[in-house]
């Protein structure tokens, strides 16, 4: 059967990460979509697929693509609009002929007034439709979607491509608004962003039925997100304050918050590079955000001079051993973020599920980022890397999948060696090293 084109219409945000989300939801799905007429410059991109059900389960959890319409028709004026819709389309107008319906209007960088839109949408008369006009609960809707060209910072009078279509489905966008941190019981200097949050779970395939860890859950932005998909979520964190928060503000108060309480196995307070998790622990998707080191540098349990603490472990506080009090602080030292995310590769490799994602930020500085600053592992395959440009530095979302048993191995390769992006970070990205801060 020949596949149908259909119009998707995307968020003009984050533009390298449309279409990594995409191709994530098609694999969820298992849908073939090529997207090769993606530009960055649009948010409206052309596909085909076999039928409406595909053009729904593609769209409906996405963030970053804003609804999806079957296309009837193409044009870069109202005549040749008009003639491709009577060409393409006309077999698909009897099936509507009785429907509830209604007209949208979308324009990207430019506007009809309102007298315009009534008369274009009045010049379709010829569809022949015979039910009523309702503006809210329409059984069907119809969209004219115009892309304009900008000169000067002004848009041309006349757009430069039109569409015509039927609605479909619309996606997961409206719910940037609702996870937004300004709204959220409980967040620190370091919580993530709900956006990019639901994004980076999209990226790791989470969802209904799945188990997701977040290794360095903060304030457990991730794990809110990824119980919105409907996965059973635990985290953990070296900070044991930020595992626990102040009073009733916490991460179960979050997820109290959003009515996905059943979504939340636990937190755990854990050096996640001293775990104590069973070795055959399997995990449906890794997904976090590293600790840079920024705020205060990267550390792990331990001390940089063990014999300061010799003897230290009998250490008794009112009948008790100090080390097992609640109140308890271990010891920290410095750690270097390139071996942690060694660390955190190879904890993926030994509990993702065959087909597991591991999903993760990393920063790296804009002037000298080298493609083998990646980490790599022989048992995870990198499926993407999209960035986040800031001033002088980047993040970038790095995707993995858990090979097969009979996939052919790859070859590992440490994250960036150089200098730490910490350093880098506080002497201002200058090509001079200094000593660490």
């Amino acid at each position: 059967m020949e596949k149908k084109e259909y119009l998707l219409v995307l968020a003009q945000t984050h533009e390298q990460f449309r279409i990594p989300e995409l191709q994530s939801l098609a694999t969820m799905e298992g849908i073939d979509v090529n997207f090769s007429n993606h530009r960055a410059d649009t948010p409206f991109m052309i596909v085909k697929l076999n039928n409406d059900d595909e053009a729904k389960r593609l769209v409906q959890r996405s963030i970053l693509c804003r609804g999806i319409y079957e296309l009837w028709g193409y044009g870069t004026d109202v005549d040749s609009l008009h003639a491709d819709v009577k060409s393409r389309s006309a077999q698909l107008w009897d099936l509507y002929k009785e429907s509830s319906f209604k007209f949208d209007f979308y324009s990207y960088q430019g506007s009809k007034t309102k007298s315009e839109q009534i008369a274009l949408i009045n010049s379709f008369s010829y569809l022949g439709f015979q039910g009523p006009i309702r503006m809210k609960n329409a059984e069907q809707i119809f969209a004219i979607l115009e892309d304009y060209d900008v000169i000067d910072r002004e848009p041309k009078e006349h757009p430069e491509n039109m569409w015509f279509g039927r609605f479909i489905s619309d996606t997961h966008r409206s719910y940037v608004d609702k996870y937004d941190l300004k709204k959220r019981k409980y967040i620190g200097t370091t919580s993530f962003e709900a956006e990019l949050s639901l994004v980076t779970c999209n990226m790791g395939m989470v969802g209904p039925g799945k188990i997701m860890y977040d290794p360095f859950v903060g304030t457990g932005s991730f794990l809110v997100a990824g119980g919105h998909f409907g996965a059973l979520t635990v985290g953990s964190d070296l900070d044991a304050r930020a595992v626990r928060g102040k009073g009733k503000n916490n991460i179960d108060a979050n997820f109290a918050q959003y009515r996905i309480t059943n979504k939340l196995l636990d937190v755990m307070a854990v050096d996640f590079t001293h775990n104590s998790f069973r070795k055959d622990l399997k995990l449906d998707s890794i997904v976090c955000d590293p600790p840079y080191g920024i705020r205060e540098g990267l550390k792990v349990l331990g001390t940089k001079n063990p014999a300061r603490f010799e003897g230290k472990e009998k250490i008794v506080i009112d009948g008790e051993l100090a080390h097992l009090r609640k109140d308890y602080i271990a010891s920290k030292k410095p750690y270097e973020l390139a071996s942690l995310l060694d660390d955190l590769l190879q904890f993926s490799a030994d509990h993702l599920v065959s087909g597991g994602r591991l999903c993760f930020w990393m920063p790296t500085a804009n002037d000298d980022f080298q493609p083998n600053h990646i980490p790599l592992h022989p048992d995870l395959e990198l499926i993407s890397e999209c960035v986040q440009v800031f001033n002088k530095w980047s993040r970038r979302l790095l995707t993995y999948s858990k090979r097969y048993e009979s996939d052919e191995r790859g070859q590992k390769q440490s994250g960036q060696s150089n200098e730490e992006f910490r350093d880098k970070y506080f002497r201002g990205f200058s090509t001079k090293p200094q000593e660490s801060i």
